[in-house]
């Protein structure tokens, strides 16, 4: 979570060329910070602990524990956390894995400077960003998919009311609170304490999967 007008990143790559080059675009803005680094997933799930980042650029190919575990690991301790991965690969495995494990956003490394900053400051806002190569591969499964059982919105055991149905509608499109908040003329405060509700209500552990939980109950 945010405690200040930086955003704090942990970068995490195997790579120590690409840990520098990433380093530097970073902190090219004026708003954002490297927090620390980590070389695998291990590192990283240690990193975040003694660190707290406001986000993470998590490779997904590394030695020791891949990004997608770390990324699972991280989740399941802190469900509040950002990770953003950054990778080479747009393989399918890994962006249903990665999205499963609790991921906010997914980017090839062929992103210029700006665009990763832009994708920085989305996620770290709660916010959801997915490469557009990668986005049309989402949106295919989407269309794909069938829910395993007829359950529908109406059958959850504490139904959403009218509000809670529209601002998981707009959220399940990767907007954050306050963009939420302006589109619908509410408080930040108050479209938080809604999202908290819907991720309770419809058993989402976060933004993403709330996404997919949506699809599934005939919401989008």
């Amino acid at each position: 979570m945010m405690t200040s007008s930086l955003i704090r990143v942990l970068i995490v790559d195997d790579q120590r060329l690409m840990r520098d080059g990433l380093r530097i675009l970073i902190e090219l803005e004026t708003d954002l910070d490297v927090a620390g680094e980590a070389a695998d997933g291990l590192e990283a799930v240690s990193a975040y602990r003694d660190l707290d980042p406001d986000i993470v650029l998590m490779d997904i190919q590394m030695p020791n524990l891949n990004g997608v575990e770390a990324t699972r690991r991280i989740k399941a301790d802190w469900p509040e956390a950002n990770i953003l991965i950054l990778t080479t690969f747009d393989d399918d495995e890994y962006i249903f894995e990665g999205l499963r494990a609790g991921a906010s956003g997914y980017l090839l490394k062929d992103v210029s400077g700006k665009e990763l900053a832009s994708a920085i400051r989305t996620v770290a806002e709660g916010g959801t960003l997915i490469a557009p190569s990668v986005a049309r591969k989402v949106v295919s499964e989407f269309a794909r998919l069938k829910p395993a059982s007829p359950e529908t919105a109406e059958s959850l055991p504490e139904p959403l009311s009218e509000r809670e149905i529209e601002i998981l509608k707009v959220l399940a499109q990767g907007h954050t609170n306050k963009e939420i908040a302006d589109h619908l003329h509410l408080a930040e405060g108050t479209v938080k304490n809604y999202v908290t509700s819907i991720l309770q209500k419809i058993g989402a552990r976060d933004r993403t999967q709330a996404a997919l939980r949506a699809k599934e109950l005939g919401l989008l």
